[in-house]
C-alpha cells in the first residue's frame, strides 16, 4: 500500500455533502487514514463564482498513479462534476497531491501537484494533517511552505 494525499474542493449545490459522497465513493480502492477540517476559501484563478469547501485527505491504496488518476476522474464524473473552463465553478474536484514521495512528469500526470506550494487552500488543511511531510522537489516541509502564502480568507468551516 502507498500513501498518498488528495485535495478535495467543491463550489456548486451542496459543498458538504458534495465532500461526504466524495470520500464514501473512495472504498475500496482507496482507504481513508487520515481527514482534515472542512475550510471555505475564496474562489482562486477565476473568482466571478461561488465560494469553495476545501479539504485533503490522507490515504492508502495499491492502484499505480496513472491508475489512481483514472480512479478519481471516474469518481469525479459519477458524482456529477461537467468539465468546464480551468479554474471554474465545480460539482467536486479530487486532486492527487503527493503519492509517497514519487516525482513523476508526464504529459497528463505530474506529482506532486504542480502548483499545491502556491496554493494556501491546499496547504491550510495539508498542513493540519501532514505539517511535517516534505515536498520531494522543494525540500521543505508543508507547514514551511504554508508560511511563505496568504493565507487570509480561509477558514474553517461550521454547519
Amino acid at each position: 500500500m502507498k500513501t498518498i494525499f488528495l485535495a478535495l474542493g467543491t463550489n456548486l449545490g451542496d459543498r458538504l455533502a458534495n465532500l461526504s459522497a466524495a470520500i464514501d465513493s473512495l472504498a475500496p480502492e482507496i482507504r481513508v487514514t487520515r481527514k482534515s477540517s472542512v475550510y471555505e476559501t475564496p474562489p482562486w484563478g477565476f473568482t466571478e463564482q461561488p465560494a469553495f469547501l476545501n479539504m485533503v485527505i490522507a490515504a492508502e491504496t495499491s492502484l499505480e498513479p496513472r491508475a489512481l488518476l483514472e480512479y478519481l476522474k471516474k469518481r469525479e464524473n459519477e458524482l456529477g462534476r461537467v468539465k468546464s473552463f480551468r479554474n471554474g465553478p465545480r460539482q467536486i474536484d479530487l486532486d492527487i497531491l503527493f503519492y509517497e514521495n514519487l516525482i513523476l512528469d508526464e504529459f497528463f500526470l505530474t506529482i506532486p501537484h504542480p502548483r499545491l506550494h502556491e496554493r494556501a487552500f491546499v496547504l491550510v488543511p495539508l498542513a493540519e494533517i501532514a505539517p511535517e511531510f516534505e515536498h520531494p522537489l522543494l525540500k521543505k516541509s508543508i507547514a514551511e511552505l504554508l508560511r511563505d502564502v496568504d493565507a487570509s480568507g480561509i477558514t474553517p468551516f461550521s454547519v
